[in-house]
C-alpha cells in the first residue's frame, strides 16, 4: 500500500532526526523544560478553565476536524477526541485564548511553548498506537481532570514505548511523541489534559535551524487558516 504524503514525510523526518538526536522516550523536565512548574503550579486554575470550556463540549472540534490526516487515530472508534487549541505552531488562536486567560498569560511568558491545547477524551476512547513525526518539539502532559475507574483507581492509561503511565490531577510527564504511544480512557468520564509542545533544547545547530524553519512554515499555515483551530465554529 502506498503511503500518504503526510505519512511519508513523517517517516522521512523521523529518520533525519534519529540520525542526530538520541534521547529516551521520557525526558527530564528540569533539563528540557525548566518553566514547567509555572504550569503545574497553576493546574487547578487551568482545570477550571478547561472545565468551563468543556461545558460546551460539542462546540469543540474533534482532532480529525482540525487535521484530517489524524482521522485514523481520532475517528477510529466512534468516540470523541476533542481538542481546544489555544496556540498552534507559534501562532496564538486569539478567540480561544480569550476563553482561557490564565493559560494565555502563562503562554505569554513561555515562548518556548510552540503549541498548547486542552485535550478531551470521551469515556471509552482509545487512541491507537501511532508516532508523531517531528522530534524538534517535545510533549508536556499535565493532568487536569483525570477520571477514576469503578475500582477507584486512575482509569486512563498512556502507553509510551510500551510502558504504561497513569497521571493523576496535577501530575506531569515530559516525553518524545515520536516514540510509539497510545491512550485508553477506560472510565465513564471525560479525561482532560493540558498538552504543550515545547521547543527541544540542546539540538545540533543545523537541526535547530531546520526545526525553526519547519515550525515557521506551519505557523504561516496556521495564520492563513485560523478558523481550523477555532473551538466555537
Amino acid at each position: 500500500m502506498l503511503k500518504s504524503p503526510y505519512t511519508a514525510a513523517g517517516v522521512a523526518l523521523r529518520w533525519l532526526y534519529d540520525q542526530r538526536i538520541r534521547t529516551p522516550a521520557i525526558l527530564d523536565v528540569g533539563r528540557y523544560f525548566p518553566g514547567a512548574s509555572d504550569f503545574s503550579d497553576q493546574w487547578e486554575g487551568l482545570r477550571n478553565e478547561a472545565l468551563n470550556i468543556g461545558g460546551q463540549l460539542e462546540q469543540i472540534p474533534r482532532f480529525h476536524e482540525i487535521m484530517k490526516q489524524q482521522t485514523a487515530i481520532s475517528a477510529n472508534d466512534g468516540r470523541d477526541w476533542r481538542v481546544f487549541v489555544a496556540k498552534a505552531y507559534g501562532t496564538g488562536v486569539e478567540s480561544n485564548l480569550a476563553k482561557c486567560p490564565l493559560l494565555a498569560s502563562l503562554l505569554k511568558h513561555h515562548p518556548d511553548v510552540i503549541s498548547a491545547s486542552f485535550s478531551y477524551l470521551a469515556p471509552g476512547k482509545h487512541i491507537p498506537l501511532h508516532r508523531g513525526p517531528f522530534r524538534g518539539i517535545i510533549r508536556y502532559h499535565l493532568g487536569l481532570s483525570m477520571p477514576l475507574d469503578d475500582s477507584g483507581a486512575l482509569g486512563a492509561t498512556l502507553w509510551i514505548d510500551r510502558r504504561p503511565y497513569r497521571l493523576g490531577n496535577g501530575e506531569t510527564l515530559l516525553w518524545d511523541d515520536t516514540y510509539p504511544h497510545e491512550v485508553l480512557n477506560a472510565t465513564n468520564h471525560v479525561r482532560i489534559a493540558l498538552l504543550l509542545d515545547v521547543w527541544r533544547r540542546e539540538m545540533p545547530a543545523d537541526i535547530a535551524v531546520f526545526s525553526r524553519v519547519l515550525i515557521a512554515i506551519m505557523g504561516i499555515i496556521a495564520r492563513i487558516k485560523p478558523s481550523a483551530f477555532n473551538g466555537w465554529r
